[in-house]
């Protein structure tokens, strides 16, 4: 004779157990975010790095023929690497140089500022981040990590980077 018992599950396990699908829930919606994140940088990341890049020179280039014959002013961009970073070099009495590192895989943009001091100290360094983000109607943008502003365009963070390069003066 075979007998089989039944046991009734406890109340503690059922809401062990339901906590737990629910936590699989939010970590499966945020695995899809991130992926959906990801391919967006895949499929845009470069784009924005290439347009970013070609605006900074050609405001570049503006800014040199507002002041021409001026050595002081002649601030070039040199591309880095085939990562779409670049360098932005402002040479003396007021030297700067930009260093802007993308990582596609990190969704950022390191941007590391170094001026020059004419006094002998130390040069200042100053670093930005900058994170990929999408907004809600998948569109990726560009956002100051410590500011939260929102670049929609290569121009506004060109302008954002440059100014400092090209006035000499930190933010």
């Amino acid at each position: 004779m075979n007998m089989s018992t039944s046991v009734a599950t406890a109340e503690w396990i059922k809401r062990i157990a339901e906590d737990e699908r629910r936590r699989d829930s939010v970590r499966l919606r945020e695995d899809e975010i991130v992926a959906h994140k990801a391919g967006l940088i895949r499929l845009h990341g470069r784009r924005l790095l290439d347009g970013l890049r070609a605006t900074a020179a050609r405001d570049l280039e503006a800014f040199r023929d507002e002041f021409p014959g001026d050595p002081t002013r002649n601030v070039v961009l040199d591309a880095e690497g085939t990562d779409g970073g670049f360098v932005v070099r402002k040479p003396a009495p007021a030297a700067v140089s930009l260093t802007v590192a993308p990582s596609l895989d990190g969704a950022t943009l390191v941007c590391h500022y170094r001026f020059m001091q004419n006094d002998g100290l130390p040069p200042r360094e100053d670093r930005v981040n900058v994170m990929f983000v999408d907004d809600p109607t998948g569109t990726l943008q560009m956002k100051h990590y410590g500011t939260g502003q929102l670049f929609a365009s290569a121009e506004g963070l060109s302008e954002f980077l440059l100014v400092p390069a090209l006035t000499g003066r930190p933010r």
